[in-house]
């Protein structure tokens, strides 16, 4: 039984890649880049352990997602049930988007079989190391300069008008707290760790 250990989920957010998504974020990042949006997930304590198929299963009983994507943290850091997790959605029709703070060729060099599955089940991947000094929000879904989208598969097309709008960023209230997602403004940064 796969299992990932998952610091928060949103169901139905369009900040985290095309389309109507659930975002998983899990927990744990040895990379820890200095302005990444998510510190408090750089430690592999907390979160939530949870069953990979109970979880494929919900998110493809939902019926109005169009994928998923996998943030962190470091997704390639939990490759085993991160890699099960995309091919159950994938094989039920969903799309599979990964950020990841290694590159492409990092994470080949590896040659882990895990991770190796995990890309073989993505769609869309944003790689590369979050550089505080070159935020970017023009590019859609990228947080800064040096990172890139990679289309692993041809389910979606760069010309898609999608990847040409701006960034966004979402606010839920839930439980009596403000959830914000998606990629945030330098000074939007700020405004969340008050």
């Amino acid at each position: 039984m796969a299992t990932l250990q998952l610091a928060q989920r949103i169901v139905g957010t369009e900040a985290e890649g095309p389309g109507r998504r659930a975002a998983l974020w899990v927990q744990g990042c040895s990379l820890r880049c200095p302005g990444c949006c998510n510190p408090e997930l750089f430690t592999a304590q907390g979160g939530t352990a949870t069953d990979v198929d109970a979880l494929a299963r919900a998110l493809l009983a939902d019926g109005t997602l169009e994928g998923i994507s996998l943030l962190g943290g470091e997704p390639t850091e939990q490759a085993e049930g991160c890699a099960a997790l995309a091919a159950a959605v994938q094989r039920g029709g969903l799309s599979v988007m990964l950020y990841t703070g290694y590159t492409l060729a990092e994470l080949r060099a590896q040659k882990s079989p895990h991770v190796d599955a995990l890309l073989g089940h993505c769609d869309l991947v944003v790689d590369g190391r979050y550089e505080r000094d070159q935020h970017d929000t023009t590019r859609r879904w990228i947080g800064s300069k040096n990172q890139t989208l990679h289309f692993l598969s041809p389910r979606y097309r760069a010309d898609d008008p999608r990847f040409a709008a701006p960034n966004t960023i979402e606010l839920r209230l839930d439980r009596g707290g403000v959830t914000v997602n998606g990629w945030p403004r330098e000074s939007d940064l700020v405004w969340r760790r008050r």
